[in-house]
């Protein structure tokens, strides 16, 4: 996979409210009115089926709490309004049978219009449902669209900018134009054509965070797959969910007493589903004992701020395997709103600092 961020001028910040559901809804934008979309289409519907059904039957905090479906072909057309995801895959797997039967050929419209139209739809329809589920005591803060087209993603990305720049974004946290191209597209040497000039460091999109993100991915089930997985993994960014407090002088026991600890604030992504999660009660709800589990940390940000104490550093080859068995975890420097500029990049620089260290 391919990728390259645009970074936004200001970074969009969201309401301090609090968010029952920390996951992003979503919008996915099915661009078929290209040649290609004959091809796209059974390993689109495949992919999308198979992660889908997951994201129904996970138990614990939903994944994908809300779905919404557009395909764009002479004129853009929901087929799927905003729908709860979890234990409703009757009614997603009859629109991805409806998904199956668009035709491969036809009209095909002037490109990107009907996939505009198609974002500014979506971002008017779950600013209305927001409303709605607000009133009952349900709000849903936040939502991500995923744009899948053959088509170059730059002059979309033109197209976005200009046409979303007055409306009110506070609710979209993110707009992914994935590029869907055959494996003899995606050669290095035409990838190295659609690399931007200057390509944005890591730092820079962890700090700045970004509002337009486009990636190429190859035109296959496993790709798609992989693709979609990433809706499955907690994005909260209401607050940071492990703070490692590590004396300031460093692994030394000399000053570990002198000074305060720094504390550097992170975030856990998961690598691995917890399989227990595919074995919950079948009304989706968690047995208390699953709720002390430390694997359960990424999956309950809201409910779990783990503080951990960093006392010493170990080569590797002096811990015993066993201390390592569980679900593997990444952590990274935290991307929580409700922390400054200053603070952010301070605790972006700490942390790779430590990781530095640790080489």
């Amino acid at each position: 996979m391919n990728s390259r961020k645009l970074l936004s001028e200001t970074r969009r910040t969201f309401p301090a409210t609090a968010v029952h559901c920390q996951q992003p809804s979503r919008i996915l934008i099915v661009d078929a009115a290209s040649h290609s979309w004959t091809n796209t289409c059974s390993v689109l519907s495949e992919a999308l089926e198979n992660i889908l059904c997951l994201a129904c039957s996970l138990s614990g905090p939903c994944r994908v709490p809300l779905l919404s479906l557009y395909v764009v072909q002479s004129q853009q057309e929901c087929v799927l309004p905003f729908t709860l995801v979890k234990e409703n895959f009757a009614r997603i797997q009859a629109c991805i049978s409806e998904l199956r039967s668009l035709p491969g050929e036809g009209c095909f419209p002037q490109w990107g219009s009907g996939v505009v139209k198609a974002v500014q739809d979506g971002l008017q329809q779950f600013k209305q449902y927001s409303r709605h589920t607000a009133a009952g005591g349900s709000p849903n803060s936040s939502v991500e669209i995923t744009i899948l087209t053959s088509q170059p993603g730059k002059e979309m990305v033109k197209q976005l900018e200009e046409k979303l720049k007055d409306i009110d974004l506070t609710s979209l946290r993110r707009i992914q134009i994935i590029e869907v191209l055959k494996r003899d597209l995606l050669e290095p040497e035409n990838m190295e054509q659609c690399m931007p000039a200057e390509e944005p460091s890591s730092s820079d999109i962890a700090i700045l965070g970004m509002d337009i993100d486009v990636q190429t991915v190859e035109d296959n089930v496993i790709s798609l797959e992989m693709l979609f997985k990433t809706w499955l993994h907690d994005y909260g960014t209401e607050r940071e969910h492990l703070h490692l407090l590590l004396a300031s002088g460093g692994f030394s026991h000399a000053t570990a007493h002198r000074t305060a600890p720094v504390c550097l604030k992170c975030d856990l992504q998961e690598r691995v589903l917890d399989p227990s999660l595919l074995s919950g009660t079948a009304d989706g709800t968690v047995r208390a004992a699953e709720l002390n589990y430390p694997c359960q940390l990424a999956a309950w940000p809201a409910a779990v701020l783990c503080k951990l104490r960093i006392v010493k550093a170990l080569k590797s080859e002096g811990v015993c395997e066993s201390v390592l068995y569980g679900i593997p975890f990444i952590i990274k420097p935290t991307s929580c709103w409700r922390l400054d500029w200053d603070e952010l990049e301070i605790n972006q620089h700490s942390f790779h600092a430590l990781c530095h260290g640790l080489l």
